[in-house]
């Protein structure tokens, strides 16, 4: 396995501008009539972060993988819709294995662009972005479920890029941690506010104190990842899990996916009291949608329902 990802600090923040308007933004977007309570507005209520990714995992027979485009951003980002049964889910590829996956700047600029072009397709549900690069993880930002899989080094950039991903699995041979005190710095690109928030104060200032990295098993005892799976001869079990989880939440109404996502990353950032405001505008914005209609209808007529995402 090649060293871990390097991310400067601030490499995020092309990824994350405007997140701050992020509540009022979606709310726009998802149905214009409706708008978030009076006793909200003007506030800051936290950026939504969205990021998924994945590395090589391990275990079982190859899943069957169709692919409906491929677009090629030079040679470092790759974009595939998944199809047949994986409908819905979108793979991107990162693949700079001269630079380790570090985040350079064109790298940043290019997972920007394709980030953008996904965010307002209303055909994708689920997105796993992985590296092609043996071992080595990497992730980017967007609305709907992400999804960081880590089949390899997840150290400093690398682990700050998982965090910022709605969930996170792992192979038990992985290798997590924020290690950038050895070097005389902090972690740059979000590590020193998720991290808490994903495994506590105490043992967060721990871990970024001691610079200790941890396996597969240790992170899944300390609450950092979801899901840890012995790796398999392919390198790739946790993407396999991901692509599993990500199958899971195919069959969902995608408008709902959205504003749960949403509500529940903002309401993390304020009071109860705000967050059960933000819950409840999130309610607001299914209840006109023809999704809902159509599971209504699909469950009196006891049929799988069909989301178009309106």
């Amino acid at each position: 396995m090649a060293a871990a990802v390097a991310a400067a600090p601030g490499a995020l923040g092309a990824l994350h501008a405007g997140g701050a308007r992020l509540v009022a933004a979606c709310s726009a977007r998802l149905c214009p009539g409706l708008r978030l309570p009076s006793s909200l507005a003007g506030r800051r209520v936290g950026p939504a972060i969205w990021a998924q990714g994945w590395v090589p995992a391990a275990g079982g027979p190859a899943p069957k993988r169709g692919y409906s485009s491929e677009t090629k951003t030079e040679d470092e980002l790759r974009v595939r819709h998944l199809e047949e049964e994986n409908r819905g889910i979108v793979v991107l590829g990162i693949n700079r294995a001269y630079g380790k996956n570090a985040l350079s700047k064109n790298l940043i600029k290019m997972l920007s662009k394709a980030v953008d072009a996904l965010k307002s397709d209303k055909k994708v549900r689920t997105i796993i972005i992985r590296s092609e690069v043996p071992g080595i993880f990497c992730a980017a930002n967007l609305p709907v479920p992400t999804i960081a899989a880590i089949d390899g080094l997840a150290l400093g950039g690398g682990l700050e890029l998982a965090l910022a991903c709605d969930i996170r699995v792992a192979a038990s041979s992985a290798k997590m941690g924020l290690v950038e005190t050895k070097l005389a710095i902090i972690p740059g690109g979000g590590g020193t506010q998720r991290l808490p928030r994903a495994i506590g104060m105490s043992l967060a200032k721990e871990l970024i104190f001691s610079a200790r990295v941890l396996d597969g098993q240790e992170a899944k005892a300390v609450g950092l990842i979801s899901h840890v799976l012995e790796q398999n001869q392919e390198g790739d079990a946790a993407y396999r899990k991901a692509l599993d989880l990500a199958r899971e939440f195919l069959p969902q109404g995608p408008v709902a996916m959205r504003v749960a996502k949403l509500a529940i990353n903002q309401g993390m950032e304020v009071d109860l009291v705000t967050g059960l405001a933000i819950e409840e505008a999130c309610y607001a914005q299914t209840i006109p949608t023809k999704d809902r209609l159509e599971g209504l209808l699909a469950f009196k007529e006891k049929r799988p329902p069909r989301y178009k995402g309106e």
